[in-house]
């Protein structure tokens, strides 16, 4: 297959890229900058000038493919609500250079999205919460408008997607606690944050986008829950740093914007996407890549 891939040149889309190359197909990756450029074209794949704002080139990199693979998506997330509306237009534009064929489009959503039976992990087939609810949804609504026009559309939900670089959420939470000199969590610190290897997403990406199921739903989680606690006392001890427990009723003031997220138990299951992909991750948990965390300087 050809393959356009946004988000190319991210830490999840790179190792997307060279796992879709290894196993022979061809990639064309999105990219706006020349410094970037040169890396993706190291890993042997054809470059794509254009950027999440220029809709036409978004468009034609799909139309030349065989299928997308739209994994970009601006992480900052101080602005997270206008972030999840701009993916809602980004899967748009994509979908709309597909109509009228069976070419797969395979856009990115989060676990907590499928987390609505309470007390249970998200799990592939769960009813999901609105974008009122949650905003990462607008992702999910866009993808289920695109469907209902008969475009072949399916969605890989991510947890806390890490390596000894990068750690999704926790990575902003990590710079925080350097800033305030403290590793801190909410209550008994019990909630649960599901998580998977980074090599083992990009492998279940390409699993996916060769299967092209129209409509369907998986979930890229090797562990279904690491307690946040567990979490923030490795960062503690990576970064010697003091560990303790707020009140919820701190929280807000504590973690400003990540104060939507640290207090959520939102477990998540991928038993179903295992069963059906023959998907079985093998890489490091996501405590072993933080007692190994890349730090500046060192």
């Amino acid at each position: 297959m050809r393959v356009f891939v946004t988000g190319a040149t991210g830490n999840i889309g790179s190792a997307v890229v060279k796992d879709l190359i290894a196993a022979g197909h061809h990639v064309l990756g999105l990219c706006r900058s020349e410094e970037k450029a040169a890396g993706l074209a190291a890993a042997g794949a054809e470059l794509h000038h254009g950027s999440l704002e220029d809709e036409d080139s978004l468009r034609s990199g799909a139309a030349q493919c065989d299928g997308v693979i739209h994994l970009a998506f601006n992480h900052d997330f101080s602005r997270f609500v206008a972030n999840c509306e701009d993916d809602r237009r980004v899967i748009r534009a994509l979908g709309s250079a597909l109509t009228g064929t069976d070419r797969p489009l395979v856009i990115t959503s989060g676990t907590p999205i499928a987390n609505t039976v309470p007390g249970e992990p998200a799990k592939e087939g769960n009813a999901i919460v609105g974008s009122n609810v949650h905003p990462r949804a607008a992702s999910e609504e866009a993808a289920a408008a695109l469907a209902a026009e008969g475009i072949n559309v399916s969605v890989v939900r991510l947890p806390q997607v890490h390596d000894p670089i990068t750690q999704g959420l926790i990575t902003p939470l990590i710079g925080m606690f350097r800033q305030k000199g403290e590793c801190v969590y909410v209550g008994e610190g019990l909630n649960r944050w599901p998580s998977a290897y980074v090599l083992d997403v990009a492998r279940l990406y390409r699993l996916v986008v060769e299967r092209a199921e129209p409509n369907a739903k998986y979930h890229a989680v090797a562990e279904e829950g690491v307690a946040i606690r567990d979490i923030v006392s490795a960062i503690g001890r990576r970064l010697d740093l003091p560990v303790k427990s707020i009140p919820q009723e701190e929280a807000p003031a504590h973690f400003g914007w990540l104060s939507m997220f640290a207090g959520l138990d939102m477990p998540a299951s991928s038993a179903w996407t295992r069963e059906v992909l023959g998907w079985h991750p093998t890489g490091p948990s996501l405590i072993s890549d933080l007692e190994r965390l890349e730090l500046p300087g060192h």
